[in-house]
This record gives C-alpha cells, structure tokens and sequence, in this order.
C-alpha cells in the first residue's frame, strides 16, 4: 500500500493545477491534474515540488500517520537523481487487458 500525497500549485499563467506523489516499493509516481474532469497525467517534479513532498510527510510524523522509517524512504528517494523518481506509472485497469484469458473449461 502506497502512502499518497496532494496539494495544488500554479502554472506561469496562473491556472491551478493538482499534483499527486505516490511513494509506494521503492518509487515515488507524480501525477498531475488540472480540473475535476481531466485525467490524471505524468508530472514531472520540481525542486520545489521535491520540498513540498518532505514538508507535507514531515507534518504527518507527529502524527504517527507515517513512521521515521517511512518519512526516511521519502526523503532519500525525493533527494535520488536516479531511480526511485519515477514518473506517472499508474495503470488505472482501462484499456485492453494485459492478461490473455483462456476459454477451454477447466476441470470439474
């Protein structure tokens, strides 16, 4: 399970948009959204969005929302240059299906 964080930010014209951090197995997943009907998109974050990411998990501590071990991973993988600053992975189940069903019954 995946710890998830959210807050809004402006574009340069100004334009709320909403961005989402997913820390989940080692990865964090940033994804975007401008408005309550559009899709959720890739994002890809800024230094100041890597601060707000410690600042939001850094609040949720004292709170024992998350444990030092978790804020830890969080802040080792926003600092990463490399991987663990993953971008939009997210696979919502639509679309056509990755599995290939077999229709031969089964026994019984």
């Amino acid at each position: 399970m995946g710890i998830e964080f959210g807050w809004w930010n402006k574009d340069d014209e100004g334009r709320k948009f909403q961005v989402s951090a997913i820390v989940h197995g080692g990865n964090i997943e940033w994804t975007m959204h401008q408005g309550h009907h559009t899709s959720w998109q890739p994002y890809s974050p800024n230094d100041d969005d890597r601060e707000r990411l410690l600042y939001e998990a850094e609040k949720r501590l004292p709170r024992r929302l998350i444990t030092q071990k978790q804020f830890d991973e969080i802040k080792r993988l926003s600092a990463n240059e490399g991987p663990g600053r993953i971008t939009g992975k997210r696979l919502t189940g639509r679309g056509p299906s990755l599995y290939k069903y077999d229709s031969t019954p089964g026994p019984g």
